[in-house]
C-alpha cells in the first residue's frame, strides 16, 4: 500500500526529488498536475536482493539467446516507452519524465537497456545514490526483453557493489526473482546504511 511520505509534496526540482529519495519516499504524479509533486512511501516496501537475486527457470530459458545491454544510451526513449505503458502513465507524467531526465544529466538517473538487431526492445530506469537503486518502471516491446533488463540490472548492481534495490512496492512478477517486503523502519535503516558509500560507478 502506498501512503503520502512526511513531505507530502515537493518541487520537481533535482534536489527536491533527491531529498526525497535520501528520506525513502518516490514520487507520484497526477495527469494535469501543474503544483508540487506528491511523494510516496509503501508499507510494506518492496526490496529486490542483489546477491540472491534468483533467475526463474523459464526465464533463463527464454535468454539463451541473449539481448545486447546497453546503459544510459537511450535514457529519454526508455523513459517515454515506460510513461506509454497503460498502468504507468496514470503516476509517471510527462512533467516527471522531464524530472528524471533532469537527473540523469546530472548523472543520478539511469537506464538498462536491450537491444537486438539495432531496435531498443525493453529497458527499465532509477535513481542510484550511493549504494542505493531505486528501479521506478520497466517496459519490453519484445518477449522477455523486461526480464532480460531486470537480470542485467542484477548483475551491473552487484558488480559495482550495490547493497540495496529498492523496487517501492512487489508484484508477483517481480517476486519470482526473488523481491520481499520489509517494514519501511527497516528500509530506512538499510537505506542509511547504503547511502554512506561514495557514488559507485554504474557501468555493465
Amino acid at each position: 500500500m502506498t501512503r503520502p511520505a512526511a513531505a507530502d509534496h515537493v518541487s520537481l526540482a533535482p534536489e527536491s526529488l533527491l531529498t526525497g529519495y535520501v528520506n525513502g519516499w518516490f514520487p507520484m504524479d497526477e495527469p494535469g498536475a501543474t503544483g508540487p509533486v506528491g511523494m510516496f512511501e509503501s508499507d510494506p516496501r518492496g526490496v529486490m536482493p542483489i546477491e540472491g537475486f534468483s533467475v526463474p527457470r523459464s526465464v533463463r530459458r527464454a535468454l539463451r539467446v541473449p539481448y545486447e545491454v546497453r546503459l544510459d544510451t537511450a535514457f529519454s526513449e526508455v523513459a517515454r516507452l515506460c510513461a506509454e505503458r497503460e498502468e504507468d502513465g496514470v503516476w509517471l507524467t510527462p512533467r516527471l519524465v522531464r524530472a528524471y531526465e533532469r537527473l540523469h544529466l546530472l548523472g543520478h538517473a539511469h537506464s538498462v537497456e536491450t537491444w537486438r538487431d539495432g531496435r531498443l526492445c525493453g529497458g527499465l530506469f532509477g535513481v542510484a545514490l550511493g549504494a542505493m537503486f531505486t528501479s521506478e518502471t520497466m517496459f519490453h516491446r519484445a518477449p522477455d526483453a523486461g526480464n532480460a533488463a531486470l537480470v542485467a540490472t542484477a548483475g551491473i548492481l552487484a558488480r559495482a557493489g550495490f547493497t540495496l534495490w529498492d523496487v517501492q512496492v512487489t508484484s508477483e512478477h517481480t517476486v519470482r526473482f526473488g523481491a520481499e517486503e520489509i517494514a519501511p523502519a527497516e528500509y530506512r535503516r538499510r537505506l542509511r546504511r547504503a547511502l554512506r558509500p561514495a557514488a559507485r560507478p554504474f557501468v555493465v
